[in-house]
């Protein structure tokens, strides 16, 4: 799979030979779908709580009398048929909302990915990313002079100028192949993989 190899202006310079077995496999938008509902319910906390009828703060006293009043009868206003009444099957604390995907799928999924993105023209291939500083307007003008806005950057290797300068750029993120993850895949318009990312990523998702 031949895919843009971008100089320093963001131009296609020349083609980039990268694996077929990541960037050149058939798009399964089922199993794509699958690894991302999986991914967004993992990251979950399960911190939202209700009260049932026993926690609620109501008195146990008898609204009414049981006959005469034509109206259903109540024992007490904790009921769950009533307005500010406890819940039947109420949200606990300690709920859990994970889904497990085995690493054959997850494998195949993120590649899927990898290979929809470089049909699209989504994914390019550069040399490297550095800069100098850890200043994140020296990363911003670079990113700005290569016409990118919307950008997840995969570096074979994040030094701490690289994560200073970028971890206040709201449309960027630069991580290292082992964080890549699907939701960031499909989120950002244009992705920059560096040329031993590439290696990187054939060792994880061929």
């Amino acid at each position: 799979m031949e895919l843009e190899l971008l100089n320093e202006q963001g131009q296609a310079a020349s083609k980039y030979d990268a694996p077929e077995t990541v960037f050149g496999r058939d798009f399964n938008e089922d199993l794509v779908h699958q690894i991302v509902v999986a991914y967004q319910a993992n990251a979950r906390q399960g911190t939202r709580a209700q009260k049932d009828r026993e926690q609620v703060k109501h008195s146990t006293k008898k609204p009414f009398k049981q006959k005469g009043t034509g109206r259903a009868r109540a024992g007490m206003t904790s009921s769950p048929l009533w307005r500010g009444g406890g819940r039947i099957f109420p949200n606990m604390p300690d709920e859990n909302f994970t889904q497990k995907i085995n690493k054959k799928m997850y494998r195949a999924g993120m590649a899927s990915i990898f290979s929809q993105l470089a049909r699209e023209g989504r994914l390019a291939v550069v040399d490297s990313i550095k800069v100098d500083s850890h200043k994140t307007k020296a990363l911003a003008a670079k990113f700005k002079a290569m016409n990118l806005e919307s950008v997840l950057v995969i570096a074979e290797e994040v030094d701490e100028n690289l994560y200073l300068a970028s971890r206040n750029l709201v449309n960027v993120l630069v991580v290292e192949p082992r964080y890549a993850d699907p939701v960031s895949l499909v989120h950002y318009k244009k992705v920059l993989v560096t040329k031993g990312a590439v290696d990187k990523l054939k060792e994880m998702f061929a």
